[in-house]
């Protein structure tokens, strides 16, 4: 009975009514009026607490705030550390690639066969390494079949019947040009620059300067995207700094035909340019002298 009325006697407490009124000072005039209780109070309260804490919760969660408050994980930070490190992953990919492209072009200059372009029939096997044992050089049928149709197609090709000296192979052969524009930096073998620097409207398009197969095309740290062609009587061009390419490895392309568009990509750029190499049996020609731009 007693506990009853303890609780009978506190909640009555909390209901009871209490008048709050503010007066003016001169007048004596009721200026505003409000009636509480106690449980009123506490609700009034209790409810503004939990919506403070809300709206707090919510500023640290979705604004910047939470980087001022000591402790708190930098949401940003870690989103730096994530990207710094995707483009550490991509700049040693793109090493890799300069690195092997850089080989296989110095191998090709030498006429050896690229490492990526070499297969596992090419190696030596164990049975060479041994002079005394028998070697079969037995063709199958198809490399007979092969033979017998380059054979055909060459029979009336006049280079692959007769060799060319290098006056004979460049004085005879038209070039187109690859883009029409100024040079701005001429060959110099002596200082590196082995080719002609063509300024162009961004975007132009970039030809072939005679028939070829594409050997090349990707993109490089320094010089951005690249693409090379392998021609008739040893003769290689490259086209650097390219914006997009539209050629790839292995194909075939005419003379005057679309091969890339005019950019500035790479790192050795300075803006919208034709980098222009012209080569001969492993040896830098100066464009100018066979091109008219």
């Amino acid at each position: 009975m007693g506990t009853n009325k303890k609780k009978k006697s506190l909640l009555k407490k909390l209901r009871s009514k209490y008048r709050l009124a503010i007066f003016n000072e001169q007048t004596y005039e009721e200026v505003f009026v409000v009636k509480l209780s106690r449980l009123n109070v506490f609700t009034i309260v209790g409810t503004f607490g939990v919506l403070l804490v809300i709206l707090v919760t919510i500023l640290i969660a979705f604004t910047s705030l939470r980087d001022y408050i000591p402790g708190y994980p930098d949401a940003n930070q870690r989103l730096l550390i994530v990207r710094n490190a995707q483009r550490v992953d991509s700049l040693i990919v793109e090493l890799e690639k300069r690195d092997r492209f850089i080989q296989n072009f110095q191998t090709i200059l030498r006429g050896d066969i690229p490492e990526q372009l070499a297969s596992p029939e090419d190696e030596p096997s164990l049975a060479a390494s041994d002079p005394n044992m028998p070697i079969d050089f037995s063709r199958s049928e198809a490399d007979s079949l092969f033979r017998r149709q380059v054979e055909r197609e060459e029979r009336f090709n006049l280079s692959m019947q007769q060799p060319t000296s290098r006056a004979i192979a460049l004085e005879s052969t038209f070039f187109v040009s690859p883009i029409k524009g100024m040079i701005v930096n001429s060959f110099m073998e002596t200082q590196g620059h082995y080719g002609v620097d063509i300024v162009a409207a961004p975007g132009t398009r970039v030809s072939a300067i005679m028939d070829g197969m594409v050997v090349f095309s990707g993109w490089t740290v320094e010089t951005g995207y690249v693409i090379q062609i392998q021609h008739p009587n040893n003769i290689l061009s490259i086209y650097k700094h390219n914006e997009t390419l539209l050629k790839e490895v292995g194909q075939t392309v005419k003379a005057g035909e679309a091969i890339a568009r005019i950019g500035n990509t790479g790192e050795l750029t300075t803006g919208p340019h034709l980098h222009f190499e012209l080569w001969y049996n492993g040896t830098p020609l100066n464009p100018v002298d066979y091109i008219s731009f």
